[in-house]
């Protein structure tokens, strides 16, 4: 195949797959503390016709050589974890993540832990906090039958006020885990990531200590993916494939021609 072809090829690719990257945030514009991807690219090993720095004479060296690029590719889609903006839902059980960390949670296969930072919790039939997916939190949290108010602090401590009593109770603590990388974290849908021998192992806390983040209650962490800016992102990727359609259509042009002439 002509080089230009493969060359084009990789660039095509790449750009279809950066537009993909860019489906996906948009797709997900409203999906809670959803963090957008930004896809990051390189260029392929170069075809050395001549080498840098190669003699030319005895006494003279190539200053600049002469190497052909071979293409592109989507190197990695990475994650970025800035905070979305804070949605006031005045739901006591709605919490939204201030700063660093997830909330921890067990999957149903019950050895395997799963991190996010949608904090739009509900109860299950016996009281304990859980994803809208039912998945526990962890450390576990019940809500005893009969509480009336639900307070939970900036700290994750969660107090009760029962029908018969106006006193507050302590009933659980929420904690944060947090990585070394959170951009190794692999994300598995439902708003849920795992860790990975990238992200390194999560350290436990308390929340709005030692640069965790600190939670607030009645509110949701909204998408950090901004539209419009994504539309912009789009409308490039489109018009950079296209112009990378260009160069095939031009090569398949001059190879018609060349069979023509031959």
């Amino acid at each position: 195949m002509d080089l230009a072809l493969m060359i084009a090829k990789s660039g095509l690719d790449a750009h279809h797959k950066n537009i993909e990257v860019i489906s996906n945030n948009l797709a997900n514009a409203n999906t809670p503390a959803f963090k957008k991807s930004r896809a990051e690219f390189q260029d392929l090993p170069y075809q050395v016709i001549n080498q840098p720095g190669a003699p030319t004479t005895v006494d003279i060296n190539n200053p600049s050589g002469l190497l052909i690029g071979t293409g592109s590719k989507m190197s990695s889609s990475k994650k970025v974890f800035i905070d979305g903006a804070q949605i006031p839902t005045n739901n006591a059980l709605d919490i939204a993540i201030s700063g660093r960390g997830f909330f921890q949670v067990a999957l149903p296969n019950g050895s395997e832990f799963a991190y996010t930072r949608s904090g739009n919790f509900s109860t299950n039939e016996q009281g304990q906090l859980t994803t809208t997916d039912g998945y526990p939190i962890q450390p576990p949290v019940n809500i005893p039958i009969g509480t009336q108010q639900i307070s939970i602090g900036e700290d994750g401590v969660v107090s009760v006020t029962s029908a018969t009593s106006s006193t507050q109770q302590q009933v659980g603590q929420l904690q944060l885990a947090d990585f070394i990388n959170p951009d190794g974290l692999q994300p598995i849908g439902q708003n849920l990531y795992l860790a990975t021998t990238s992200s390194g192992q999560p350290t436990l806390g308390n929340p709005d200590q030692n640069g965790l983040g600190s939670l607030i209650q009645g509110s949701l962490e909204g998408s950090n993916v901004n539209v419009v800016e994504e539309m912009v992102n789009l409308i490039e990727a489109q018009r950079a494939f296209e112009v990378t359609s260009k160069a095939v259509s031009a090569v398949d042009s001059m190879l018609q021609r060349l069979n023509q002439t031959a």
